[in-house]
């Protein structure tokens, strides 16, 4: 017999090997035999995983000192993880965006959503930027910044190592340019008639958030003639889809004072300036302020950060999104519409919206459930793993 090609994991008789075999690409650390061999593995390398028999599940990237000691790359455990390999990978993700936009402008790779996992790319017309959460990736930026070139034709390839992930794996934060020119200002993104101002070299995550596109674009339907309070804004996200869809006035609140100057920057790029306002400032407090000055708004959305980005955070972040909920309901107007989300993964979107009908309730409303979205298409979720379904959306009438 030979020696197999990598290093091999094991389950323990007691793990659920079915789990595995039937989608879930990771294996908890746990649940792995981890013997004086396995622990020597080091980060970022590949090992075939096996279940308590000795039967290959499948190849991936062993990570034995965290929560997750393996993340499954293949299910084939001969699979060759090589340039042809990830050409396959993103080629498939980039052949369902060209079905899903015109315009390219998107989420590109979702992680575990398009089979890779740790992995983010963002497309912002001729810049890709790109966020290599995983030390498998660090090792092999090269052949990925090559199959990104090569499938797209883009000119300018950014690494943003800027996200929590990468410290929980030990990688260094860093802007780097990795191919190309990095662009000298903001890139205008056109989005559900709008336009945003993406700072992808000094901005939040990427720059700009696709993934509240499809729900930016069901709060525009209600926006027409409508006074529009955008809490959380960001660069303007609710706030300049209502004014592009006719709203009468928008104010968008956001603590990031550079934010909202590029969400000024999209609503003088679109003709709106005379209706639109900023407030720069904390949300809560700033949203206690407005019920003090009687304000009304017949549209209200809040998209506050992940108040529950974990499990042990859960009960303080459903106590969070019960606040907000509590002060933007009596901002508005009767017969109104209040759109809350939240990003947290933890927060199921049961809990999420029992949190938020009593805050409601407690502000002495009622309300009656009109929508629930979710992030768009191009953010696909892994069906085995909630954390790939993060975002929720949902409009209460009041």
């Amino acid at each position: 017999m030979t020696a197999p090609p990598f290093p091999v994991l094991r389950l323990k008789p007691k793990a659920d090997a079915r789990r595995i075999r039937f989608g879930h690409p990771w294996a908890w650390a746990d649940d792995l035999v981890l013997d004086r061999r396995s622990k020597a593995i080091p980060a970022g390398a590949l090992a075939v995983l096996q279940d308590a028999d000795r039967a290959p599940i499948g190849l991936g990237v062993a990570t034995v000192e965290a929560r997750i000691g393996l993340r499954v790359l293949d299910r084939n455990p001969d699979a060759v993880i090589d340039r042809d390999w990830l050409a396959e990978k993103v080629t498939r993700a980039l052949t369902l965006r060209e079905a899903l936009y015109d315009a390219h402008f998107y989420r590109m790779i979702h992680a575990e959503g398009d089979g890779l996992p740790g992995l983010i790319v963002d497309r912002f017309g001729d810049t890709l930027v790109v966020q290599p959460n995983a030390i498998w990736l660090e090792e092999r930026l090269d052949d990925l910044v090559a199959v990104l070139s090569d499938a797209t034709g883009c000119s300018n390839i950014l690494k943003n190592g800027t996200s929590r992930a990468r410290a929980a794996e030990g990688l260094p934060e860093e802007m780097v340019v990795l191919a190309g020119d990095a662009p000298e200002g903001p890139i205008e993104v056109p989005m559900n008639g709008a336009t945003y101002m993406a700072d992808v070299m000094g901005g939040q995550k990427t720059g700009l958030f696709y993934d509240q596109r499809p729900n930016h674009a069901f709060a525009a339907r209600l926006a027409e003639g409508a006074r529009v309070l955008d809490v959380f804004s960001h660069v303007g996200g609710f706030a300049l889809a209502g004014l592009a869809a006719g709203a009468k006035s928008a104010l968008a609140v956001d603590a990031s004072a550079p934010a909202l100057a590029l969400a000024d920057a999209g609503a003088e790029a679109m003709g709106a300036s005379d209706r639109f306002t900023t407030r720069a400032g904390d949300a809560f407090a700033v949203m206690e302020a407005l019920a003090g000055e009687g304000a009304q708004f017949e549209l209200v959305i809040a998209d506050p950060p992940a108040f529950a980005p974990s499990k042990p955070a859960l009960e303080k972040g459903l106590r969070a999104y019960e606040r907000v909920a509590r002060l933007a309901a009596p901002l508005v107007a009767e017969g109104g519409t209040l759109i809350l989300c939240s990003c947290s993964h933890a927060a199921s979107l049961d809990k999420f919206r029992a949190s938020c009908l009593r805050g409601i309730g407690r502000a002495g409303r009622e309300a009656r459930v009109i929508h629930t979205g979710f992030a768009g298409p191009d953010h696909p979720v892994h069906p085995s793993l909630s954390e790939t379904g993060y975002l929720k959306a949902i409009a209460f009438r009041l």
